[in-house]
């Protein structure tokens, strides 16, 4: 079995529970990116170049909002699980912060492969918002 990093508890998957730092860079650029789908969702949704990104005709917003606000706050919830998970990994138990992290990436590229399953119209979307996750977790896994 491979040397256990400083921080990591003795376990099979070491590669997974240990960050490596390319993984941690995309998990935080997937949390960054995810504050950013927060606020067109949850903030901004109204304004026509926000709405309009979400195909979401102008006599449909009074509707449409709702969800969007909740849309909006799961994608926070996610960005704050990818970007505390990796603060975890510098500050606390590295296993913990990987974990955290990685699952939050995890769900972040789940919900792009419905995305992309549900509307093929909305491919760009899904890449957009699955990319810096399926990085991250891919870099995970290589390490």
């Amino acid at each position: 079995m491979a040397r256990v990093p400083t921080g990591c508890a003795d376990q099979m998957y070491v590669t997974m529970a240990c960050m490596n730092l390319i993984a941690q860079v995309f998990a935080a650029l997937a949390g960054l990116l995810h504050v950013l789908i927060f606020v067109m969702e949850s903030v901004l949704f109204r304004r026509p170049q926000v709405h309009g990104r979400f195909r979401t005709r102008p006599e449909d917003l009074d509707a449409v909002r709702p969800w969007a606000l909740n849309q909006g706050f799961y994608n926070l919830f996610l960005a704050l699980g990818a970007l505390g998970g990796v603060v975890v990994v510098h500050t606390g138990p590295v296993t913990v912060g990987a974990t955290l992290a990685l699952f939050s990436c995890a769900c972040m590229l789940g919900a792009a492969l419905v995305l992309i399953a549900t509307d093929r119209r909305m491919a760009r979307a899904a890449l957009t918002q699955g990319l810096f996750p399926a990085l991250a977790l891919a870099a995970a896994l290589s390490a």
